[in-house]
């Protein structure tokens, strides 16, 4: 039976790794639809506590009795399980219907008639949660679910009662193919996920997928030439509305007159198709941020939204989690954490603080998966010569298995002055045991690096405070 007719004729449905940061957002909108809710998960988190307050209940071991205890009709479960997990074995020879998250989450996209997927190699989440962000501020009361925290509402996701929903589309494996968008952002395709795609041809080819199942709106970047390319191709134009954004005069949307706050916050007035129509001024660095923010600003204005209204809210927007987010300054050293993983956006992000008058900048690096470890190795040497000192860990290998000998010491001997050790604890009291006032210490990397930087903000105020 289809995922959209099962979903019509059930009401319990059970969650394997329910606290993770794709699923606690589905488990909350189908709480609100009426569902019963149950799951399983390893990891205690604010994400457990609060589906718990939503009325979910929650195991905290993930065993085949869950299965006998809670009689699901439905399970769900994500590609982060690993392969013998006895709750999972169990679920798959259940004879239950067992599902894997992105199947889920295209039934519930198809349950809104506004579904506006943001996509892209590069800014997905930051898009995303500014788009979120502007709906929310507005009057929009939309769905969401978002890779990263927005520190608005403090999660990863909620249920609103419009029939609007924002959701980031991510291109690993196909996932985004699984979603029903109305309006799609497409910020820009890079040669990241290889060992999936296989090619860059590849990866646009699936990006012209997502277009052609497009119904509505597409909203492009037209200085990218794998994004154009991507369009270029598509079979299903008729019906559709296309706007470009983009650095270059000839976009629907542009931006001019930029400058630069505190040496890495842009400013600049807003062109749509060609007069000025507002002016913003971020407080998220980068050049790379202007031109996810005219994304997101076409497509809230074609949501209704007015310009004054997007510069206040452009102006009240910090960013999302893990996205060059400062956990504080502790005796002048100031602590950062960054989702960066790719040469791209390492390279984005560094090149943004080295701007921001910091005396010395402390970038600490968590290498992940071999294959994009590999594959980028020379550009990731690149980006990691741009701060004052590179410092890293091994490699998080997450899915992987390291059949072709990748380490990080052979990315450090490409890096002048870089070190590298094994744990997390190592590189943090190392990098603790050097670092001055005035310095900027950000942790990079999209596994748990944070972790790292959560451990060094701790350890500097527990010293702060005695």
């Amino acid at each position: 039976m289809h995922i959209d007719d099962l979903l019509g004729k059930i009401n319990r449905i059970h969650f394997i790794g329910i606290g993770g940061s794709g699923m606690c957002p589905l488990a909350e909108i189908l709480i609100a639809k009426g569902y019963t809710l149950t799951g399983s998960d390893n990891n205690p988190g604010d994400n457990i506590n609060k589906l718990r307050t939503l009325g979910a209940v929650i195991n905290m071991e993930q065993v085949p009795e869950n299965l006998e205890q809670f009689k699901p009709e439905l399970i769900v479960y994500t590609n982060a399980i690993l392969p013998g997990n006895p709750e999972l074995e169990a679920a798959k020879a259940s004879g239950v219907p067992c599902v894997e998250r992105a199947i889920l989450f295209g039934a519930v996209s198809r349950m809104y008639d506004n579904c506006i997927g943001v996509c892209g190699t590069h800014g997905k989440t930051t898009t995303t949660s500014l788009l979120s962000q502007l709906l929310l501020e507005n009057g929009a009361d939309p769905t969401l679910v978002i890779g990263g925290r927005l520190p608005l509402i403090d999660s990863h996701g909620r249920f609103g009662s419009s029939q609007t929903m924002v959701c980031e589309a991510c291109e690993f494996k196909d996932t985004f193919l699984e979603l029903a968008p109305d309006t799609a952002i497409i910020l820009n395709i890079d040669n990241d996920h290889m060992e999936y795609f296989g090619t860059i041809e590849n990866s646009i080819r699936s990006f012209t997928k997502f277009a052609d199942m497009t119904t509505n709106l597409i909203v492009y970047n037209g200085d990218d030439a794998n994004t154009v390319r991507a369009i270029e191709n598509m079979t299903s134009k008729e019906g559709k509305k296309f706007i470009t954004f983009g650095f270059d005069p000839s976009n629907d949307y542009t931006a001019e007159n930029i400058t630069y706050n505190r040496g890495a916050f842009p400013e600049f007035d807003i062109i749509a198709y060609g007069k000025r129509i507002g002016h913003v001024a971020l407080n998220i660095p980068g050049k790379h941020n202007v031109l996810n923010a005219l994304s997101a600003v076409a497509v809230a204005i074609e949501n209704g939204i007015g310009m004054d209204a997007i510069a206040k809210t452009i102006g009240n927007f910090r960013g999302a989690g893990r996205r060059f987010e400062v956990l504080g300054e502790f005796d002048g050293i100031t602590i950062a954490d960054d989702y960066a993983h790719h040469p791209t956006e390492l390279k984005a992000t560094l090149s943004a603080v080295m701007t921001m008058g910091y005396k010395h900048v402390w970038a600490v690096f968590q290498p992940f998966t071999y294959s994009r470890t590999k594959t980028h190795m020379k550009a990731f040497a690149e980006a990691l010569s741009i701060p004052d000192y590179a410092v890293m860990t091994e490699i998080m290998g997450s899915r992987e298995v390291n059949t072709d000998g990748v380490y990080t010491s052979q990315l450090a001997k490409l890096i002048p002055g870089s070190v590298w050790y094994e744990t997390q604890k190592e590189v943090a009291d190392y990098v603790m045991s050097k670092a001055e006032p005035g310095d900027l210490i950000i942790t990079l990397g999209c596994g748990d690096i944070y972790k790292a930087a959560q451990y060094m903000a701790k350890t500097y105020e527990e010293k702060t405070n005695g």
